[in-house]
């Protein structure tokens, strides 16, 4: 049975994988997927990506690393630029 920790305004899904999780509220679906290709962007530059699930105004990031099937540092990195790009929007 897995388990479920806080770290900052990021949960941990401990399920199977540990992998980090944060959805970003948006006010269109388009503006949401406006933010899905930023994200795009940053995992092709970082060559580190992400699961991403797109709804009408919700995005859902998990992060983890396949390799390893669980969290590495570049999770970490990859998750905070994820939040940094959004406070930029």
């Amino acid at each position: 049975v897995g388990s479920e920790m806080c770290i900052r305004d990021r949960e941990i899904d401990n399920t199977e994988i540990s992998k980090l999780v944060k959805k970003y509220k948006f006010l269109s679906y388009k503006e949401a997927s406006k933010f899905v290709n930023i994200i795009v962007d940053l995992a092709e530059f970082e060559d580190h990506h992400p699961k991403i699930t797109l709804e009408w105004s919700l995005v859902r990031l998990e992060w983890w690393s396949h390799k390893i099937k669980g969290l590495h540092m570049n999770d970490f990195i990859c998750a905070a630029k994820s939040n940094e790009l959004f406070q930029s929007l």
